[in-house]
């Protein structure tokens, strides 16, 4: 479904990407893990037509949108939970949910469906983005970007700064959202939580890729963690 190939991008004469490979197929979970500055938000970026790469292929069902405005890669079914949320602080829940639903023949995602993943969204619908904490205001970013009814859902820094109990939370949904059918690329730093559901998974360090591989894989290769994913 999503198939990167030797991207490379940078901010001005400040090379970041330096030939980054992935690829997530229909209803598969793939992370992206590094440490913080290794070029992941840059990827996203650049996969969304935030940044336009100096090279590489980013193929969405085998057409290259590489460059392409962020409208036309969310059109073709890609979903974004941008890191640090941005979620919209004057609407309300219901609001900013019902901004950006977007229906259609087999769209499954709708308000009753996103309040049924996150009943706290249901009982907080009136209140304003600013008035949520940051569980709860994680959970109605990925909510509005279900609302797209994206095939491929992104999450950079899917539980950044949350507390134990509220990652469960979100890991709980993203398992949902999986056994929905829906193709997942997630960015985070808990890897061990990552691993218990997680397909397949690409560990970049200063803009390339350093290792793939499955969940059993990452789980017998500690030395990939040691010397990449620790700070």
């Amino acid at each position: 479904m999503l198939t990167v190939e030797g991207l490379e991008s940078a901010y001005g004469d400040s090379r970041i990407l330096f030939g980054i490979d992935l690829s997530v197929a229909k209803g598969e979970v793939v992370t992206l893990l590094g440490r913080n500055g290794m070029g992941k938000t840059t990827t996203v970026k650049s996969i969304f037509g935030l940044l336009k790469p100096r090279a590489g292929r980013i193929l969405i069902d085998g057409e290259d949108m590489a460059g392409r405005p962020s409208h036309l890669v969310a059109r073709r079914g890609l979903g974004l939970v941008p890191e640090g949320r941005q979620v919209f602080p004057t609407l309300s829940v219901e609001e900013n949910l019902v901004a950006t639903h977007r229906g259609g023949r087999g769209a499954k995602w709708n308000l009753d469906a996103v309040y049924r993943l996150f009943p706290r969204l249901k009982e907080r619908r009136r209140n304003g983005g600013d008035q949520l904490s940051g569980g709860e205001q994680q959970m109605l970013a990925i909510g509005r970007a279900l609302m797209t009814n994206p095939r491929l859902i992104v999450l950079d820094e899917a539980t950044e700064g949350l507390a134990p109990l509220i990652r469960e939370e979100i890991w709980a949904c993203l398992r949902a959202i999986k056994d929905e059918g829906e193709a997942i690329l997630v960015i985070d730093k808990n890897v061990d939580a990552l691993a218990r559901f997680a397909d397949r998974h690409v560990v970049i360090e200063k803009g390339r890729v350093v290792w793939t591989g499955t969940s059993a894989a990452l789980r017998e290769a500690p030395e990939v963690k040691d010397r990449f994913l620790h700070v």
